[in-house]
């Protein structure tokens, strides 16, 4: 599956590993004022993902040359089921850790290529599901993950609910 392309856009979209050449642009990304309390600064992941290398995977938006988001996928963290976890079998899970689309950016699309893009490396590595976290309530994401077909799993994860998408 190809990440769907978003309508308003006039270039191609494509995602670009973090380096020394776009850092600044990446870090730089800030989401709505009225969004800041709902999603982890970008700037933040870069730290995440140098302590976490062998599960993280960030990544910069690009709408052509112009930086219109970051995401931060992860892969294969056992969630509590294997011997890591305490349990018997492994749960490990694949997903979404951190969604930042630009101020001013947003309605455009680039959320749902974000999400497909990890999809997709998801499904290249062998998952069958992409799990990720949202604040509920009216402020937050609550409509947009749902309506990408993510089914909430009952957990929760801090103060927000754990959402599984099933990939066919």
């Amino acid at each position: 599956m190809t990440p769907s392309r978003p309508s308003r856009t006039t270039t191609a979209l494509r995602l670009a590993r973090i380096t020394s050449d776009n850092f600044d642009a990446a870090i730089g990304l800030k989401v709505r004022g009225d969004q800041e309390h709902l999603v982890a600064p970008v700037v933040k992941s870069p730290a995440e993902a140098y302590v976490h290398p062998d599960v993280s995977w960030p990544r910069l938006l690009l709408d052509g040359d112009r930086a219109v988001g970051f995401l931060m996928g992860f892969f294969d963290i056992d969630v509590g089921g294997g011997p890591a976890g305490g349990g018997t079998a492994p749960d490990l899970r694949s997903g979404l850790w951190r969604l930042n689309i630009a101020a001013g950016e947003q309605g455009r699309g680039y959320g749902r290529f974000a999400d497909a893009s990890v999809a997709d490396e998801i499904r290249r590595r062998g998952g069958t599901r992409l799990t990720t976290t949202w604040h509920p309530g009216e402020d937050g994401p609550e409509g947009f993950y749902p309506g990408l077909g993510f089914r909430p799993t009952g957990e929760t994860s801090g103060q927000q609910r754990v959402g599984e998408l099933a990939l066919s």
